[in-house]
């Protein structure tokens, strides 16, 4: 099992940026997958998560600017972030469960994701 995060970058405040993980090594729509992010010092918080049945979660902070999607034609999965602001800054990553995380109470929760892509940077500045 392989993920690859990118499309981090440096956009201005209210701009818009498409993170993408490519999956390899599974089928994608049979796990639940999800986008997270940590900022230094701070624990890793869970973004936006779909699940292998297509219903999709997200935190308070990023609903209604932030959109998760799959392709599984592509293997892919996406986050479409819209509106961004400075507090967005971090290093997003793209995660897994195939089964093998802890049981936990949300799908939110990292630690229930098993499989991890490397982080990609946003920078929301002017």
């Amino acid at each position: 099992v392989q993920l690859q995060a990118s499309g981090g970058g440096l956009v201005q405040p209210g701009g818009s940026l498409r993170l993408s993980c490519a999956a390899s090594g599974f089928t994608l729509d049979w796990y639940d997958s999800g986008w997270f992010r940590q900022a230094p010092g701070k624990e890793r918080e869970g973004i936006s998560v779909i699940e292998s049945d297509g219903s999709t979660y997200y935190a308070d902070s990023v609903k209604g600017r932030f959109t998760i999607s799959r392709d599984t034609a592509k293997k892919s999965f996406y986050l479409q972030m819209n509106n961004l602001i400075p507090e967005d800054t971090t290093v997003y990553y793209c995660a897994t469960n195939t089964g093998g995380g802890l049981r936990v109470t949300t799908p939110l929760d990292p630690l229930g994701y098993d499989y991890w892509g490397q982080g990609t940077l946003v920078t929301v500045s002017s």
